[in-house]
C-alpha cells in the first residue's frame, strides 16, 4: 500500500507572533516551526497501517518555503520512507485552493492508495484543502477519524458527532482526514533520526494557480482594557453586579 500523507509546518504555539512589515504574515524571524499536531496523527496512522501491512510506502508531502525541510525530516525520523516539498515563494500567503490543486497535481503522479492529513492546520484553521483536495482527485473524503481500519479495499473510519458516533465506509483510493485520539504519536528515537538523514527529500520549485482568497491585512487582537477596583468590602458587591450586568453584560 503507497500512503501519501499531507503534512504541514506552523510556528510552534509557544512562538511570540510579530507581524511583518507589510502586515500581510508572520516575521518568520526568530519562529521555530513544527509539524502540525493534527498532522503528526496523520503519519503515525500511515506508518501502523504499512507496520501492520508488513510491507508498503508511506511519502510525506508539504508545499512551503525550506523552513519546511526539518519538519518533514521529522517525519522520516518517525518513519516515513521519503518527502517531497512542493517550495513556493511567500506560501503563507496561499490560499485553500490553491494549494489543495499544488498538492493533488503531484499526487496525481504518485497514484497511492490513500491520502491522510490532519484535520485542520492550527495556524490558519481553514479546514478545507482535504476536502478540496478529494474534489480535484476525484476521490471520496471522509474527515475528523478517531479510528481507521482497512480491509478489501475498503476503508471505514468512526467520527464523534453530536450525541454520537458515525460510522463511514469508502472505497480505496480516498482522502482521510485525521482527529485527536485516533492514536499516540511515536516520538522519534535517534536511530530513525539518524536514518531520517539519508532518506530522500525531493524538493520541487512550483507556482501556485490564482486563489480565491487574498490577505489585505493582519492585526493584533484588542488590547484587554485595564482592570478597575470597585470598592472595598461587602459595600462593593452591589457596584460590582450593577457594572457585570449594565456594563460587562455578563449577568
Amino acid at each position: 500500500m503507497k500512503i501519501v500523507v499531507c503534512v504541514k509546518q506552523v510556528p510552534d504555539t509557544e512562538t511570540k507572533v510579530v507581524i511583518s512589515g507589510d502586515g500581510l504574515a508572520i516575521d518568520p524571524a526568530d519562529v521555530k516551526y513544527v509539524m502540525n499536531p493534527y498532522d503528526e496523527y496523520a503519519v503515525e496512522e500511515a506508518l501502523k497501517l504499512k507496520e501492520a501491512a508488513g510491507e508498503g510506502e508511506v511519502i510525506v508531502l508539504t508545499l512551503g518555503g525550506d523552513e519546511a525541510q526539518p519538519v518533514m525530516r521529522t517525519a522520516m525520523a518517525m518513519g516515513a520512507d521519503s518527502g517531497i516539498l512542493l517550495r513556493v515563494e511567500q506560501a503563507a500567503l496561499a490560499d485553500g485552493f490553491s494549494i489543495a490543486k499544488a498538492l493533488a497535481e503531484e499526487i496525481k503522479g504518485l497514484e497511492p492508495d490513500l491520502i491522510l492529513a490532519g484535520k485542520i492546520a492550527i495556524d490558519g484553521y481553514g479546514h478545507q484543502v482535504a476536502t478540496m483536495l478529494g474534489e480535484f482527485l476525484e476521490m471520496p473524503v471522509m474527515l475528523t477519524a478517531k479510528s481507521l481500519e482497512i480491509a478489501d479495499g475498503v476503508a471505514t473510519i468512526v467520527r464523534d458527532i453530536e450525541g454520537g458516533k458515525e460510522t463511514v465506509t469508502a472505497k480505496l483510493p480516498c482522502v482521510i482526514t485525521a482527529e485527536k485520539g485516533l492514536n499516540d504519536p511515536r516520538y522519534p528515537a535517534l536511530r530513525g533520526i539518524m536514518q531520517a538523514k539519508r532518506k530522500p527529500l525531493e524538493v520541487k520549485d512550483i507556482s501556485l494557480a490564482d486563489g480565491g482568497i487574498e490577505i489585505l491585512e493582519m492585526s493584533y487582537p484588542p488590547k484587554k482594557p485595564d482592570g478597575r477596583i470597585v470598592g472595598e468590602g461587602p459595600e462593593a458587591a452591589a457596584e460590582l453586579i450593577k457594572l457585570l450586568r449594565d456594563e460587562a453584560q455578563v449577568l
